[in-house]
């Protein structure tokens, strides 16, 4: 097994992503939440710091208009844009599905044409496990992926909370992610198997299910949000705050699946 990418999300200070470039990860995610607030010069350090490592930046704007968009990457000027629109699985909304899939290719050549450079991640979502009959959702996100394949440069998983529903059903209206809860992995499987571009695992990876996860998945990465960020007194993740002890946990585990998988086929990196 080749040497999987390890990606870590909502990271906005500087002496975070120092930290975290330090323990070893590839891929230092920041997220941009509103166009109220899109310009934050903290998370354009992040992007200006990991530049100069051995690392890489990915950005998530969650902006509606095309323009906020292109403008926060001409400011932030990181590596990796990735968009996690909320995509409908259901098989009978297929109409609804091909219109937003039509919208993100459309961005997504925009993109391309203004920021050549720039490396393109789209979410796929998938569903969490326990669906009755799994075999129209997988057929219906591999048609996701095709369609999307020619026009992305990596797919990352994460959970589509409540299967059949509307996008204002997600933790953040509209998109897909920071569930904090796994997602199907014989799902997952099927687009690695499947996909022709890298795919990173997300949704609930922890440093508890990450080794397993690897050795399911094969996924030529993995993400992590909601399990590596540190806790409040309650129990509950705190937001844009990492637990550096279970981020170590995390990449020792990384690591130790790498070794004990060794013999499996690779996923494509």
């Amino acid at each position: 097994m080749k040497r999987i990418m390890v990606q870590l999300y909502e990271i906005q200070e500087p002496r975070e992503a120092d930290r975290l470039i330090a323990l070893g990860v590839d891929r230092i995610g920041s997220v941009i939440l509103s166009p109220e607030t899109w310009k934050i010069p903290t998370v354009r350090d992040v992007v200006r710091l990991v530049r100069g490592s051995g690392a890489k930046s990915s950005l998530i704007p969650l902006l509606a208009r095309e323009d906020d968009i292109l403008r926060a990457l001409d400011y932030y000027q990181p590596d990796f844009v990735h968009f996690c629109e909320w995509i409908p699985l259901d098989p009978e909304k297929c109409a609804q599905r091909e219109a937003v899939c039509a919208e993100a290719i459309r961005l997504q050549r925009r993109v391309k044409r203004e920021f050549p450079p720039l490396g393109i991640t789209r979410s796929i979502p998938i569903p969490e496990p326990g669906l009755t009959d799994p075999a129209p959702v997988r057929e219906t996100i591999l048609e996701i992926a095709r369609t999307l394949e020619p026009h992305t440069d990596g797919f990352m998983t994460d959970t589509l909370r409540g299967y059949g529903g509307e996008g204002a059903a997600q933790p953040v209206a509209g998109y897909v992610g920071i569930t904090g809860e796994v997602c199907d992995w014989d799902l997952a499987t099927a687009l690695v198997e499947a996909s022709h571009i890298p795919v990173i695992l997300a949704g609930g990876i922890s440093p508890e299910n990450v080794f397993d996860a690897i050795g399911r998945v094969k996924p030529a990465g993995i993400d992590s949000c909601t399990q590596t960020n540190a806790r409040d007194n309650r129990g509950r993740p705190i937001r844009f705050r990492k637990d550096f002890d279970r981020v170590r946990r995390l990449l020792d585990e990384v690591r130790r699946a790498e070794e004990a998988y060794s013999n499996l086929r690779p996923s494509a990196l």
